[in-house]
């Protein structure tokens, strides 16, 4: 089936939706997404701690847990050097919390690269800058499962280095980074049975085990589970903002540290949820997204991700609150800065044959204009506008350097490594990778990488699709019906929200305009033969309004939604695509 924006297809085979008509909207919703055995869907609409498995379970975990209480007894400095993007901050916040309610008087530091002075992950000159400062133990969050050198240079110079990562790892254990441990749920050797947690995720397991390890067993004291249960509020931002899969333990820990992001013990975190207009809200994964999520990468992306980091381990309410305001500045300049990347690199994409039906199967484009901070999220635009990988490079002092994102089915970071005969650093995941190479390579990397995307790109890998979950009609969206959807949430990656299709619906008055810019738009539908009406917002359709016509009949994509307006809540749905 065609819409107007996308290719719809069904969760469920069509002999599976007749067999699930007589179902409720969620049983319905649950039985297309295959959640009908007990077990799964009680854990599903029901995700407890008790689910989450034992962090020793993950190869060398305990050897750091170990190695890092040691260093605390022995009065050795140690050093948290964290990625500067969300799941890396909050991941770094986590250990230092922990390491400062088991020892108090630790010698604890934090550290994060500069984005574009230094890049991603672990670099030869703070390694050696750190070493030199006096620093015995290095911990890794959300980095370093590529980094044999600094590794190597680390131990040359007495630096003990711990990686904790989730990225990427290499298929061989002979090729993991010679670190003192190495702790990465998806390494070769690992048995781990949640292979998808984000750095902040496989940090807080870290935590974990330090606080079970330092009472002596497998339990811990009231003080140190009381942190553990707040600590999951920082655990759930990394989760989301990094977009895993939000199944299993990830479910776990965004369901209930959501909760805790409302009113926590760290005054950070309180003065960013106020900062971002949400005080006082119900804070859920589109919040951390939209609003909490973006200006914690703001501080990375324009200036440096350092200030995220000692907002989110200082004690002093009002200076979280001066850095929680600076980081709203940072992002409302990173808005602007990327609406004119992305009018730029979307003309040049068009001019040069990258777009539109007869375009190429991807889009690698630079300019010496373009913030290196700020293509990665220009990257994920032009995919959801285009269809096809996208890599964007920054071109400074003779080196490129930037970001790509990537479509369902096409692995980047295999595609980059197919590539890497041209660059000088790369790293990432499937659906996202940074890359770094010398501006006179940039000619060969990007037809190399142009020819293996013309390979592995399929055409029907192209085209927007949209998955729905089972068809309704509108007297099935009713308040306590959508209240009880409630259940599927938090939701993102690997966990949409549910996608209703509503057959034949009439357009009943002609839409109006929403919002300052005039691009989005409200309009009321009944099905037919029926008075009862129900509002749909559909962001972005103002261009499309030609086909809300009153007295038409269309089939519409919706995800529903109660809408609260002073105490009172309303059902209405947001308009996915409309039958053309």
């Amino acid at each position: 089936m065609r819409g107007l924006l996308a290719r719809w297809e069904y969760r469920s085979d069509a002999a599976s939706r007749d067999a699930a008509a007589s179902l409720l909207l969620r049983e319905r919703i649950l039985a297309a997404r295959g959640l009908a055995d007990p077990g799964t869907l009680a854990a599903y609409l029901d995700p407890k701690l008790t689910h989450l498995h034992d962090p020793s379970l993950i190869p060398d975990l305990d050897r750091a847990a170990e190695r890092i209480l040691r260093a605390c007894h022995d009065g050795e400095q140690i050093v948290i050097y964290g990625d500067y993007d969300v799941d890396g901050v909050t991941g770094t916040a986590i250990l230092w919390h922990m390491v400062r309610a088991i020892s108090p008087q630790a010698n604890i530091r934090t550290y994060v690269p500069h984005r574009l002075e230094e890049g991603y992950g672990l670099n030869e000159s703070a390694v050696r800058e750190l070493a030199g400062d006096g620093a015995k133990l290095l911990v890794s969050v959300d980095c370093g499962i590529t980094a044999l050198v600094p590794v190597q240079i680390a131990s040359s110079l007495g630096l003990a280095v711990i990686i904790t990562d989730h990225h990427n790892p290499p298929t061989r254990l002979d090729d993991l980074p010679g670190a003192f441990a190495v702790v990465h749920p998806r390494r070769p050797d690992s048995q781990y049975p949640f292979k998808d947690l984000s750095g902040a995720g496989v940090a807080y397991k870290l935590a974990w085990r330090l606080a079970t390890m330092h009472a002596g067993g497998r339990h811990t004291s009231p003080e140190l589970r009381g942190l553990l249960v707040d600590l999951l509020a920082f655990a759930s931002l990394g989760t989301i903002a990094d977009v895993v899969p939000l199944h299993g333990e990830n479910r776990v820990l965004a369901r209930h540290g959501l909760v805790r992001c409302r009113h926590s013990r760290f005054v950070g975190l309180n003065a960013l949820v106020e900062a971002s207009g949400l005080a006082g809200e119900d804070i859920d994964a589109m919040a951390v997204g939209f609003r909490l999520g973006p200006r914690l990468n703001a501080a990375g992306r324009m200036g440096h991700a350092r200030e995220a980091n000692e907002l989110f381990t200082t004690t002093d309410a009002d200076r979280a609150k001066l850095i929680a305001a600076q980081l709203s500045k940072q992002n409302r300049e990173r808005q602007e800065a990327e609406q004119r990347i992305l009018d730029q690199a979307d003309e040049m994409a068009g001019r040069m044959g990258m777009t539109g039906a007869g375009g190429g199967r991807a889009i690698v484009l630079a300019h010496p204009e373009w913030h290196a901070g700020i293509v990665g999220i220009v990257c994920s635009r032009l995919v959801e506008r285009h269809h096809r990988p996208v890599i964007l490079l920054s071109l400074r002092d003779g080196v490129a350097h930037g970001s790509g994102r990537s479509i369902e089915g096409f692995n980047l970071h295999a595609g980059l490594a197919t590539c890497a005969e041209h660059l000088e650093k790369f790293g990432g995941h499937n659906m996202a990778a940074g890359l770094r190479l010398a501006e006179p390579k940039l000619g060969a990397f990007t037809r190399s990488f142009l020819d293996h995307a013309a390979v592995e790109v399929k055409p029907e890998q192209m085209c927007r699709r949209v998955t729905i979950d089972c068809d309704a009609t509108l007297g099935e969206l009713t308040f306590e019906s959508v209240r009880g959807l409630a259940g599927f949430q938090p939701c993102g990656a690997g966990n949409a929200e549910p996608v209703l299709r509503l057959r034949g619906a009439v357009i009943a008055d002609r839409p109006i305009p929403l919002g300052t810019t005039g691009k989005h738009i409200a309009v009321q539908v009944r099905a037919a033969g029926e008075d009862r009406r129900i509002r749909l917002v559909g962001w972005g359709y103002a261009a499309h309004r030609e086909k809300f016509v009153p007295g038409v009949e269309l089939d519409v994509l919706v995800r529903p939604r109660v809408s609260w307006w002073q105490g009172s809540g309303r059902v209405e749905g947001e308009i996915v695509d409309v039958s053309v």
